[in-house]
């Protein structure tokens, strides 16, 4: 009979080795996925192998959230179904929304979109079925009821009326219609859907990883996407954006640029908007972005913002050769469509809701647990001291 070794004391073994740390994972491959890469040889964002510039350019978002979840670019007929069904599903229950309304004015629109997720869950009759095709219709009803929270909530801590979807806009115009109660121009919310495609989906990003973690002990989806709000909170993730803004209005004028990032190098502080850990030669989302920012600020009449984000980025490349990031050219982009700046993470959420729910539907459908190791550097083994003897 075969000498058997157990699995864990395999595990022991290979996890005394000095290399084997690897700090954030990086450069450490846990899965294979088919739902986006970042392509070196086009320096390149893709969804299912589609550049996200093309998107962009040739799609809009409810295109591009079909794409991520059922892998090819619908038909005239299959973007017609998908688009009824989301707008069909669009309203919250009344429940949600006294819940929404008694939320303090105070709190900040991502804890207010987690709490909202947690709810959907005890709302949703299909909560527990994991099954592909379940997922599949939980994933399309939190997609078409986040929009309608945040709307809600953007209404009611303002001291207004909540406006009720309609079923005869697009994503991106009943958002807009939901927070101001107006459509804005083609141009701007042109502008917002490009922003919602970038932001659909990035791989194993933070949150993204958080999502399948949880996903992978067999945890229901609401439970995943609560999980990766929470992390895409953080101002090292999603939270860049606020950042970003709250940066520029710091420095609040074009001819302060200049010095207040000079200042920041020399004394190495942390600038948001800039680098990432995936690209190398720049962030290939940000010339999209970059486009349809200053579309928006041309037609905003902004004086500020298009020049202070010149100054930064010129800088920034000069002196350290660091690329600007997605977030660099969103954030004066909302701020200049009319948003708070505490809602452009939830702006993200919005977006990203489609890759975390693909993301989770391929975790169920190849599933592992996710359980990795860390090497112990605590004391040693020691003797428990009876608490008269301490």
């Amino acid at each position: 009979m075969k000498n058997i070794i157990p699995r864990w004391s395999r595990i022991m073994s290979n996890d005394e080795k000095k290399d084997d740390i690897k700090k954030g994972l990086i450069g450490i491959v846990v899965d294979e996925t088919t739902i986006s890469k970042v392509m070196p040889d086009i320096n390149s964002l893709t969804y299912r192998g589609y550049p996200v510039q093309d998107l962009c350019e040739n799609c809009r978002f409810e295109e591009v959230a079909f794409l991520v979840w059922h892998g090819n670019l619908p038909n005239t007929l299959e973007l017609k179904k998908f688009e009824t069904e989301e707008r069909e599903n669009r309203r919250i229950s009344i429940n949600l929304t006294k819940i929404i309304e008694h939320m303090p004015k105070r709190s900040h629109p991502m804890d207010v979109a987690r709490t909202a997720v947690s709810v959907m869950a005890l709302e949703d009759k299909e909560t527990s079925d994991n099954s592909p095709e379940a997922n599949m219709r939980k994933a399309l009803r939190i997609f078409a009821k986040i929009p309608t929270v945040l709307g809600a909530f953007y209404r009611i801590r303002k001291g207004k009326k909540i406006i009720k979807p309609k079923k005869n806009l697009t994503f991106a115009q009943n958002f807009f219609y939901m927070c101001f109660g107006k459509v804005p121009q083609k141009e701007i919310v042109q502008a917002f859907d490009v922003s919602l495609i970038l932001y659909a989906e990035h791989g194993f990003n933070v949150s993204t990883f958080t999502a399948r973690t949880i996903t992978s002990s067999l945890s229901d989806m609401h439970g995943a996407v609560t999980g990766a709000i929470a992390s895409l909170k953080g101002p090292l993730h999603g939270g860049a954006n606020e950042k970003v803004m709250e940066l520029m209005s710091k420095i609040k004028s074009p001819d302060k640029a200049k010095k207040w990032i000079n200042n920041a190098i020399k004394n190495k502080e942390v600038i948001m908007g800039f680098g990432h850990r995936v690209y190398k030669s720049g962030d290939s989302r940000v010339p999209t972005m970059k486009k349809h920012f200053l579309k928006v600020a041309k037609i905003k009449k902004d004086k500020k913002l298009h020049k202070i984000y010149k100054i930064l980025e010129e800088v920034m490349l000069k002196k350290k050769n660091i690329h600007p990031n997605m977030d660099f050219p969103s954030g004066p982009a909302y701020h200049l469509m009319g948003f708070d700046i505490d809602f452009f993470t939830p702006i993200f959420v919005v977006a990203r809701i489609t890759g975390w729910t693909a993301h989770i539907i391929e975790q169920h459908a190849a599933n592992r647990l996710i359980r990795p190791l860390a090497k112990y550097k605590g004391e040693k083994h020691r003797k428990v001291v009876l608490l008269n003897q301490r």
